[in-house]
């Protein structure tokens, strides 16, 4: 095995994927995977969205705005969401993920990458 093979797979076999065949690469670029591992239609979506909340509720990062309660809040909407499918729900859960994100004010909150081990299971 190549170096290079086993650098292409440590992920696969950590993540319990298939192992890539020897002599067809399979990796793609980084640049590559900017351009596809994204959605613009469900930015565009949040965006309108965070515009619209913007006006109602005031800017990203405003002083003296209320201590909402946007986890509860997520956890509602993703339950609404698995009973009727609307995508809005998603955007929305998304976009209160990225206020409680900028604007958390827990005291223990804080960003620690970490690879729990725990990843989505197939329905």
């Amino acid at each position: 095995m190549s170096d290079r093979h086993f650098v292409d797979n440590l992920w696969r076999w950590k993540c319990g994927l298939p192992e890539l065949e020897p002599g067809k690469p399979q990796i793609h670029t980084y640049e590559e995977l900017r351009k596809t591992e994204w959605s613009p239609e469900f930015e565009e979506l949040m965006r309108n969205r965070l515009i619209m909340g913007a006006m109602r509720y005031g800017m990203i990062g405003a002083n003296n705005k209320p201590d909402y309660d946007r986890v509860s809040s997520v956890i509602q909407r993703m339950k609404q969401f698995q009973k009727t499918g609307n995508k809005e729900l998603l955007v929305d859960v998304a976009n209160l993920c990225l206020l409680e994100f900028v604007e958390c004010k827990r005291p223990n909150a804080h960003f620690c990458a970490v690879d729990d081990g725990e990843h989505v299971g197939i329905k």
